[in-house]
């Protein structure tokens, strides 16, 4: 539950501070005051997005805190997943910047909205005024049967199998497209495997064939080239070798008289065997290299033949042209195992398809068991909301529908005020103030059900008065007996049966809240009666109301 909630520089709140109830806290205030502000305030801690002006103060950061008590909650594998210290009493900071960009912090460790969203979805439930309107939408109607029917986990298994299905279908038409398309290409694509394989492609040889050619090409300039260096080394009399291997005998034989001599021949060594080899590589070559005007031919041929393949495919180099000879034989091979891949695919789609509809049948089964007490819960409630004619029931049709995010049924909510009319969905049929309570109705069943902590509700009294407000505040006092509420509301009636009362009021330009003592509640509910010139007939009647 909400322990302590903090705001600062947030709209026309400059700092603000309450500390709540575990049970019943009501908020009232004068239409204006600032109570929408405050739930806006409290849904950027929750995750939402900030949307439009926040800061009130635009050179500093705003500030939303909230301080929740987890005690027996078991939400540590939420805090193991997320890697967040876990403590009982958990803080909560949300800060929107000056340059408006967006921070999130669970005991003081960062954290992303989507997280506070998930974090804050098993806290808080908030009722805001336009929710009324959700009846309209089946994805909510469903959901609340599904959680009176305990289907969570069904759904989450049915979730999964329906996200893979679709994948597969998803799959399945790009496998289609890529076989129509492939059969367009399907002769174009063989006839340039045939002649990329028939040109027997081998990764480096254009470049082994060209430094070839380079040799062949100049042959006789090599072997010229060759002759004389062989000549210049090892020639009797006029070669470098025999002078050198005179000098090195020489140094050797100066013995004591020059000790250098020795080094300097040992260096010479060095020097001869280098050479040496050098000659004798020369030599190799030499009587390797041949002009041979059919090698050249050959070679001359062979690179002719690759570059004219490379131009023809606009490819740079023989690497891209096997990288071309690769892929275009892979896509003929999809090409003639396209059909085999499709109906492999077909099959997968059917039997999990078969699946999807074995989970949903289950999830119907589940809804259609659970629709008579959900039925009966709400009326009994409606009962007590002064409408002991009216008539809610639940359609659930299956006939005939595709599967769906959440099964293949079509919920809807029948309802009318009194038994003589037939049913009707509840969306065209109900007045404001109808809806009103069939929300509240809803929302006490939802929230017994998921066993969340806190439900806040943002005057879910509208449309209502008299008798049937005073009704609606006993059912959202007995809710509180089990949970904590906040109620933002218009309705003295309400009002009254909240120990802890605060009222949001404006001054100098400012949003504040303050926590009313006993007899400022009287005050304040006298106020509500009977505008702002309080009559000692408003006061009395306050304490009536609050003496309940």
């Amino acid at each position: 539950m909400l322990r302590r909630l903090t705001v600062e520089n947030y709209a026309l709140i400059e700092q603000l501070e309450m500390e709540l109830d575990p049970h019943l806290n009501i908020i009232t205030g004068e239409t204006g005051a600032g109570k929408s502000i405050l739930l806006g305030a409290l849904g950027l801690l929750l995750g939402n997005k900030n949307e439009g002006s926040t800061l009130k103060d635009t050179t500093r950061n705003c500030v939303v805190e909230g301080l929740f008590d987890l005690t027996g909650r078991k939400m540590e594998p939420f805090f193991e997943a997320h890697d967040l210290d876990y403590a009982e009493l958990t803080t909560v900071r949300r800060m929107i910047t000056p340059a408006g960009k967006s921070r999130a912090f669970i005991n003081d460790i960062p954290v992303q909205l989507t997280q506070l969203r998930e974090f804050g979805a098993q806290l808080i439930d908030i009722h805001s005024q336009h929710q009324n309107l959700i009846l309209s939408s089946e994805e909510f109607r469903t959901s609340a049967l599904d959680t009176v029917a305990g289907n969570g986990p069904l759904l989450e298994e049915y979730g999964r199998c329906y996200t893979a299905l679709n994948s597969l279908r998803r799959e399945l038409e790009e496998r289609r497209a890529a076989a129509e398309q492939g059969k367009r290409d399907e002769e174009w694509l063989r006839f340039q495997v045939e002649e990329l394989t028939a040109a027997q492609l081998r990764d480096g040889e254009q470049t082994e064939l060209e430094a070839e050619l380079s040799v062949l090409e100049h042959a006789d300039q090599i072997g010229e080239a060759l002759t004389a260096l062989r000549n210049a080394l090892d020639e009797e009399e006029v070669g470098i070798l025999p002078r050198l291997k005179q000098s090195e005998t020489a140094l050797n034989h100066l013995g004591e008289s020059y000790p250098q001599g020795a080094e300097m021949a040992s260096r010479l060594r060095s020097v001869i065997e280098e050479l040496k080899d050098l000659g004798a590589t020369a030599a190799d070559d030499s009587e390797r290299l041949d002009a041979d005007p059919e090698r050249l031919r050959k070679v001359s041929d062979r690179l002719n033949t690759l570059y004219s393949l490379e131009q023809k495919h606009h490819v740079a180099d023989l690497n891209e042209l096997i990288a071309l000879r690769d892929r275009c034989t892979e896509q003929l091979a999809a090409i003639t195992h396209g059909d085999e891949e499709i109906a492999e695919l077909e099959s997968r789609i059917a039997r999990t398809e078969s699946e999807a509809r074995t989970l949903a049948d289950r999830l119907h089964d589940g809804r259609a068991q659970a629709a008579p007490e959900f039925e009966q819960q709400i009326l009994q409630t409606l009962m007590q909301l002064g409408m002991p004619d009216a008539v809610f029931r639940i359609g659930l049709d299956s006939k005939a529908k595709e599967l769906s995010r959440t099964g293949c049924d079509t919920v809807t909510y029948l309802f009318t005020a009194n038994r003589n009319t037939t049913p009707q969905p509840i969306e065209r049929i109900a007045s404001g103030g109808e809806l009103s309570r069939v929300m509240l109705a809803l929302k006490a069943l939802l929230a017994r059900r998921m066993q969340l902590p806190t439900i806040l509700f943002d005057e879910i009294d509208t449309g209502v008065s008299g008798r049937i407000a005073d009704a609606m505040g006993a059912i959202i006092s007995t809710l509180a007996r089990s949970m904590q509420v906040v109620d933002i509301t218009h309705l003295p009636q309400v009002a009254s049966k909240g120990e802890t009362h605060f009222v949001v009021y404006k001054q100098e330009g400012h949003t504040h809240i303050t926590r009313l003592t006993a007899e400022e509640r009287t005050t304040e509910i006298a106020k509500m009666l009977s505008g702002s010139e309080i009559t000692p007939a408003a006061l009395e009647q306050a304490r009536i109301l609050l003496s309940r």
